[in-house]
């Protein structure tokens, strides 16, 4: 309170201060990870631990995209011990797309035959390292869109420096039975509406706190029924963490700048996101 005097007049203005109060989320929503790779060895010494920690702040759907055949007995270990956790996707990466690659499509498959996935992924293409197997690296995307219609799956699509490659075998593929996710999308607003054209959700992760990410300067033109969350831990931790192992937990970080950018609470962003993810992956 401050007091200005004023001969017999007195001036009394009162200041008040508020602290602003943390964010918390209702204890009936539930966070969902669309994209991690819990399996990772980067996991090996506190795997549980680290899954538990994102229990407890909400994250309790973790999907889990697979990268080639040498990784497939960990994730069904890791439904395994949780199965009320875990959903497992199946799918060649394509920076994984080698001279095998034809064996490595088979193996997935023979896979898809065998049990329930939630999904073919992550496929796609990458040109960022290596442009040598570009064309098988299309022959096999092209396969794996076919095996998800298929098996009524959605895809999760992997994309690196490679936009208008992927687009292209995108419109060939287009029908109503072609929808997914365009993980860790970093693309352009043209971009972006490019993707959703496709039945594509934008998987949104650690990339929008970056300073340098721009996807943020552009997301609230995106309608929220088009996103969903996602880590791809343990890559691409968000702010503060950013450099450092990423975990499940830290996609609180990134519901809280979504709210910051949407003006929604994030109880309204884990809840509308996880819908979506429900819509994606029928689950």
């Amino acid at each position: 309170m401050v007091v200005y005097r004023f001969g017999k007049l007195r001036l009394i203005i009162v200041i008040l201060y508020f602290k602003p109060e943390k964010t918390h989320l209702e204890t009936n929503i539930v966070i969902t990870d669309t994209h991690t790779h819990l399996y990772s060895e980067e996991f090996d010494q506190d795997r549980n631990e680290m899954i538990q920690r994102a229990i407890d702040a909400g994250v309790s759907r973790f999907f889990i995209p697979a990268i080639d055949s040498t990784c497939t007995e960990a994730m069904y270990e890791l439904q395994k011990n949780h199965p009320n956790n875990v959903f497992l996707m199946m799918g060649l990466h394509p920076t994984y797309v080698k001279d095998n690659y034809l064996e490595e499509l088979q193996h997935v498959e023979n896979e898809l035959a065998k049990r329930k996935f939630y999904a073919v992924g992550e496929i796609g293409i990458d040109l960022y390292w290596d442009k040598t197997h570009l064309p098988q690296q299309q022959i096999a995307f092209r396969k794996q869109i076919q095996l998800a219609k298929q098996y009524k799956l959605p895809i999760v699509i992997h994309c690196r420096e490679a936009f208008d490659e992927i687009f292209e075998i995108l419109e060939e593929e287009k029908s109503p039975e072609l929808f997914g996710i365009f993980h860790c999308f970093t693309g352009t607003y043209e971009q972006a509406l490019q993707a959703i054209s496709y039945n594509m959700k934008l998987g949104i992760g650690g990339v929008v706190t970056f300073k340098n990410g721009k996807i943020d300067q552009f997301l609230n033109q995106i309608d929220l029924k088009h996103i969903v969350l996602e880590t791809d831990s343990p890559y691409l931790a968000p702010i503060p963490f950013r450099g450092k192992r990423n975990e499940s937990s830290y996609i609180v970080n990134v519901v809280d700048k979504l709210a910051q950018i949407y003006n929604l609470s994030v109880n309204d962003i884990a809840a509308i996101t996880t819908e979506n993810s429900k819509a994606i992956f029928g689950i």
